[in-house]
């Protein structure tokens, strides 16, 4: 004879059924979860300080006085290299300048010479103009004195002239005239005049000399 209480599926009367719709009963702070683990404790003074307990730096000991001495004395090296240092590189900037500047004289003179010396031919050509006859009037005559006074700017001289005492600096001896008057060697012709240019022979005058006999 069966239970009262059996179902004819053989599960258990009322009692026994679960409900769906019942909600779950709270654990207890530290009970054991069903995983067999221990429930999380809310409790603060449980959590580990990350940080640490505070580190006091143990505190510097005073210099000597033979320390303080040689901190003082390094010191008064270092800024006197420094200054040093400092006087070396103006002074080089100053001889940089100088430098440059001269640089540029110079190139500035080279350029000049090679433009003279470029247009010294037609020079010639007004010279020997200007020994025919050619240039005593006429739209020729003011070009030529035009010219000229362009070049005296820049300060080009003529040398080689008759009666100068050889120089073979400035002169180049194309012919040479035993002459008994003469003591030393002299010019006696100007073949083409040369042209100086401050300092810098742009072309040496071609000339007969004079030489003693």
């Amino acid at each position: 004879m069966s239970d009262d209480n059996t179902t004819p599926d053989g599960s258990t009367g009322p009692d026994d059924r679960v409900d769906p719709q019942a909600e779950p009963q709270p654990q207890s702070a530290g009970a054991p979860s069903e995983d067999g683990g221990t429930a999380d404790v809310d409790d603060a003074s449980e959590l580990i300080d990350a940080e640490g307990p505070d580190v006091e730096l143990p505190e510097t000991e005073g210099l000597s006085a033979d320390d303080e001495a040689i901190l003082d004395q390094a010191s008064a090296d270092l800024v006197a290299e420094m200054r040093q240092d400092m006087l070396r590189a103006q002074a080089e900037l100053v001889n940089f300048r100088k430098r440059v500047e001269r640089d540029r004289e110079a190139n500035r003179d080279v350029v000049i010479a090679e433009v003279i010396r470029a247009i010294l031919p037609a020079l010639d050509d007004l010279t020997r103009a200007e020994a025919h006859g050619d240039l005593d009037e006429g739209p020729m005559q003011v070009i030529a004195q035009k010219l000229r006074s362009g070049f005296d700017r820049f300060g080009l001289t003529q040398v080689g002239a008759k009666g100068d005492v050889f120089d073979p600096k400035f002169h180049e001896a194309i012919v040479q005239l035993p002459n008994p008057e003469v003591t030393v060697n002299t010019v006696a012709d100007v073949i083409e005049p040369g042209y100086v240019l401050g300092e810098r022979v742009l072309r040496a005058a071609k000339v007969a000399v004079s030489v003693p006999a």
